[in-house]
């Protein structure tokens, strides 16, 4: 029998309707429009090369039907594949981003080129699924922060005219007193591919006066470790419990996601911290199971707990939740939309008390452990990013959950937000400050 749960207060609205709460396929239909650069078929005649870079999360086979799924967009590009012998050979090359956690790979490959191909502008192929697009936008900030020329070509949407005269909606930002004297608990070093995103302890005690704690992944996995049967029992019970249904994990699959909760659980209590970020793709690989449900359990008693070791989107969230006391939810721009002004957000890991009911799944990228499926209400909500070398830039911008999605090729919790006419989604093509955002009501 499901239990009754109770919602943070910010999601205190009333229950949508039945056709409301169906799942909708979240693909975006896209109406091509020409680029007035570009000849008047709406084709570049200039030959241009591609190299594509994916993460060992993803076969080759998949790989390949990626390419050819988008191969039409790749042609109005007048893009050629080339292999890894020729990418230093070429004039122009392009970065088709295939998959997540490749930003690091895309850096070293651009410094490999600069020997032959100094001044080169990068230009980054985002397509709409596999968490491309946040790849790509994580790059482009982190190659805006060094000053070097960058673009982002959304495949969808590559023919789209950009308004120019767009103001971008981001400012500094100087309301940063909340997070004084905090305690964040950084385990694992940041991933890899968070090239945008892992500011150093320094930068974030100076722009936050908040203390990051240094925390290694294996006291985690010792903890883990020792964690018996029955401590779990109780926990799993009511997250089954509370399910609208399970579909792939395993029980053993659950019940080592409730035992990363108590590992992470004990290390706060061990060292008085208020918020965590953990490496947690290393969690996958080394102990084949996932941090999703800890992550989610522990936001949903207030201790703010950020996916990846990401220090900015966990910041950012400490600070929505101070400000506000109603919980953040921290995702990936899946795809977007230029003529609805809409984006998707996309994450393996939402807090259930904000939303009206869960599925247990996989995690969407190893395809192993637990990820949450939630279902948001229709709400209005504020999208915002810290960024900035200094940790002083904000982005911030407000709109209205219009669907929830369950596309297979994307994580596993979906919305999608359409943007209020005075902001623009471009904005996240043109200048991001990083790949994850933060959802939340925010009112600043």
């Amino acid at each position: 029998m499901k239990k009754t749960r109770k919602c943070h207060p910010e999601f205190d609205f009333s229950r949508v309707s039945k056709d409301d709460k169906k799942k909708c396929d979240t693909s975006i239909r896209l109406r091509q429009l020409p680029d007035p650069a570009q000849c008047d078929r709406g084709f570049n005649l200039m030959k241009n090369y591609f190299f594509h870079i994916a993460s060992d999360f993803i076969s080759e086979k998949e790989i390949q039907s990626i390419i050819r799924i988008n191969a039409g967009y790749l042609a109005k590009l007048n893009c050629e594949l080339i292999s890894k012998d020729e990418f230093l050979k070429v004039d122009q090359l392009y970065y088709f981003v295939v998959t997540g956690g490749t930003e690091q790979q895309i850096l070293d490959l651009h410094k490999k080129r600069l020997v032959n191909h100094t001044n080169e502008e990068v230009v980054l192929l985002a397509h709409a699924t596999h968490n491309s697009l946040p790849a790509a936008l994580e790059v482009l900030a982190r190659l805006q922060q060094d000053g070097i020329e960058g673009k982002v070509i959304y495949l969808p949407q590559a023919g789209k005219y950009f308004n120019k005269d767009k103001q971008v909606n981001i400012r500094n930002f100087a309301d940063r007193e909340l997070l004084a004297g905090k305690r964040i608990g950084l385990i694992g070093a940041p991933s890899d591919w968070l090239v945008a995103s892992s500011p150093s302890k320094e930068t974030v005690k100076k722009a936050f006066r908040a203390d990051v704690i240094e925390i290694e992944l294996a006291e985690l996995k010792e903890l883990f470790k020792s964690i018996s049967n029955s401590e779990i029992s109780s926990i799993k019970t009511d997250f089954l419990a509370e399910a609208d249904s399970i579909l792939e994990p395993s029980e053993k699959e659950i019940d080592d996601n409730i035992r990363i909760y108590l590992a992470l659980k004990k290390l706060i209590s061990d060292y008085s911290l208020d918020a965590v970020t953990i490496r947690c793709f290393d969690l996958v690989l080394d102990l084949k199971t996932t941090g999703c449900f800890a992550l989610s359990h522990l936001n949903d008693e207030g201790i703010i707990a950020g996916c990846e070791g990401d220090l900015v989107s966990t910041i950012g969230m400490m600070w929505a939740f101070e400000k506000t006391g109603r919980l953040p939810w921290m995702a990936n721009p899946a795809q977007i939309d230029l003529n609805e002004n809409s984006l998707i957000l996309a994450h393996c890991t939402v807090p259930c008390s904000l939303v009206s009911g869960y599925t247990i799944r996989s995690h969407f990228e190893s395809g192993i452990g637990v990820g949450i499926q939630g279902e948001f209400y229709k709400q209005e909500v504020e999208i915002f990013r810290f960024g900035g070398k200094k940790l002083d830039k904000i982005w911030c911008v407000k709109g209205k959950i219009i669907q929830t999605g369950n596309d297979e090729n994307l994580c596993r919790t979906q919305i999608k937000v359409k943007l209020n006419n005075v902001y623009s989604v471009q904005d996240l093509l043109t200048n991001p400050l990083g790949n994850h955002l933060v959802v939340g009501k925010i009112s600043h």
